[in-house]
């Protein structure tokens, strides 16, 4: 009786695996257009990869007419073990594919550096990704994966996207399968790529058929598919798959729960990644997980952050003031990783609104800094009643401050010098080519001290070749007499730097079309002009 259900079961599985290689031949045979297979490492896209590449195999070699590409995202911040063996997993996939005359090739899609998540945050002082600010999503693995989708647009006219979504997997996620279907069509219009089409071979999957099939068939190129298993095991996270949409990106939700995303994500207030990791016997992961926490940590901490957005604009964040025993306190409410928090009202300096600018001048705080002068800017708004109500705000904050990000650099360039990968000695958390983009750019915004190769030397006991271009303008003498004028002239140091910086960047060429339009960004600044 027993034997006889075991014997049904198996039957069923293998009729269901046969019928889900069948209609994936049928798909790929249907027309002309390239197909790319999205490959995150998890047990999704590895049924995916899989299975198209047992069902491309199966078929005549007469019939293979056309390429199958197989990406896979690094973020440059990936878990170091997950992009570790998505590597190892890609060359396996090509060199068999290669020794079967597949037309398979495997490729890596990397975001442009200028566009890497420490060139964002230790260059330009992006803030830490959160729920309300994700602006990682889009940089770091949605657009690098779509510009290759749109190169063979380009090269082919159309393609078509293979992903490893499944509407078991979430109702939100089968809600948006289901909407984007069209009744006796193989394929899904892609919802934001133009010429762009979505198959989801794995569309009708359960959790247990993903983990029959790859339990029950080896994998074709080597991998095994039990240590995939206990990858899984002691964790109720799934895998972060290859994000190629951005009208769907917030209802995906967030990687960091997952022990396929990346090791720095602070969208999350646990990362159940390194977690689970460390908890499994790797403790050599245990300074990222610190570093992790602390850069989550600081996000919120206004000595850590401009008072003023990216291009100078000022703005007001209101607080409540809240009466206990007979004292006023300013409340600040919970915020990610940030507790609430009741600051006694007397702590402050109360400053009204038009005269802002005037005691800002005239005690000569520099918005740009680490200092906090606790302010308390107030205001009368009337309400729809009529009635004049007194409301109190502080600046709001902007990027991170350039004594912040010097201090996430050296923490960070600390932790590659001690951190010891067992399956690879030379792993760097930040390229040499992300430091040269991020001197680049402080040198731009005014940092001409130059401190990046001081610092890397300082740090990791070598010295890189940098680019002699990017040397100071000025030295400590010059800068320091330039600090002289500007307090003496009562103009701000930051925006003289800036307009010299401009200069510099147009200096050489003999049409210097867009020079004035930046000079005037620089001088319009809203901190400059505070109402």
């Amino acid at each position: 009786m027993i034997n006889g259900l075991i014997s049904n079961q198996l039957n069923k599985s293998q009729s269901f695996i046969k019928e889900t290689k069948e209609r994936i031949q049928k798909a790929y045979k249907e027309d002309n257009r390239p197909w790319v297979v999205g490959y995150s490492g998890g047990k999704d896209s590895t049924v995916v990869v899989q299975l198209v590449f047992e069902a491309i195999n199966e078929l005549p070699k007469e019939e293979l007419h056309k390429k199958v590409f197989v990406i896979s995202s690094d973020t440059l911040v990936e878990t170091p073990l997950i992009i570790n063996s998505i590597n190892k997993t890609l060359r396996r996939i090509q060199d068999e594919a290669l020794s079967r005359d597949l037309p398979i090739e495997t490729h890596k899609v990397k975001p442009m550096i200028k566009q890497s998540f420490w060139v964002n945050i230790i260059g330009k002082g992006y803030p830490s990704p959160n729920q309300s600010f994700r602006w990682c999503t889009d940089r770091l693995k949605i657009d690098p994966a779509n510009q290759f989708i749109m190169d063979k647009v380009s090269a082919f006219g159309e393609v078509i996207m293979v992903l490893g979504v499944r509407e078991d997997e979430s109702a939100t996620r089968g809600n948006v399968i289901r909407s984007h279907t069209v009744e006796g069509k193989t394929f899904m219009k892609h919802s934001t790529l133009s010429n762009a089409y979505v198959f989801a071979p794995i569309r009708n999957f359960t959790l247990d058929d993903v983990w029959d099939y790859l339990l029950s068939y080896p994998s074709p190129w080597g991998d095994d598919n039990f240590e995939l298993h206990r990858l899984y095991q002691d964790s109720s996270s799934g895998e972060c798959p290859l994000v190629v949409d951005k009208s769907t990106k917030d209802k995906a939700g967030s990687c960091g729960n997952s022990r396929f995303g990346c090791w720095v994500c602070t969208v999350v207030s646990e990362d159940k990644a390194l977690n689970g990791f460390i908890q499994s016997g790797h403790d050599w992961m245990k300074p990222l997980l610190d570093f992790r926490n602390w850069l989550a940590g600081i996000r919120d901490d206004r000595t850590k952050r401009m008072k003023y957005r990216k291009h100078g604009q000022v703005y007001f964040n209101e607080v409540k003031i809240q009466e206990i025993n007979n004292k006023s306190y300013v409340l600040i409410p919970k915020k990610s990783n940030r507790p609430k928090q009741l600051i006694p009202f007397e702590d402050y300096t109360i400053v009204d609104k038009d005269n802002l600018s005037n005691y800002i001048s005239e005690n000569e705080i520099d918005l740009s800094t680490s200092e906090d002068q606790k302010l308390l800017v107030t205001y009368t708004e009337t309400s729809l009643e009529g009635v004049n109500e007194t409301k109190y705000a502080q600046l709001g904050l902007g990027p991170f401050t350039m004594e912040a990000r010097k201090e996430i650099l050296i923490k960070l360039l600390t932790i590659q010098r001690e951190l010891n990968h067992p399956e690879d000695p030379h792993y760097q958390l930040i390229s040499v080519d992300e430091l040269k983009e991020i001197r680049r750019i402080w040198f731009k915004n005014g940092e001409w001290e130059d401190p990046i190769p001081a610092l890397f030397e300082e740090v990791l006991g070598y010295s890189l070749d940098w680019e002699i271009d990017d040397r100071p303008l000025f030295d400590k003498d010059q800068i320091s007499d330039l600090e002289f004028l500007c307090d003496q002239f009562k103009v701000d140091l930051n925006v003289v730097k800036k307009l010299i910086s401009i200069e510099k960047e147009y200096s050489g060429y003999k049409v210097r079309r867009g020079l004035t339009e930046e000079l005037g960004k620089a001088l319009k600044q809203d901190y400059l002009h505070l109402l």
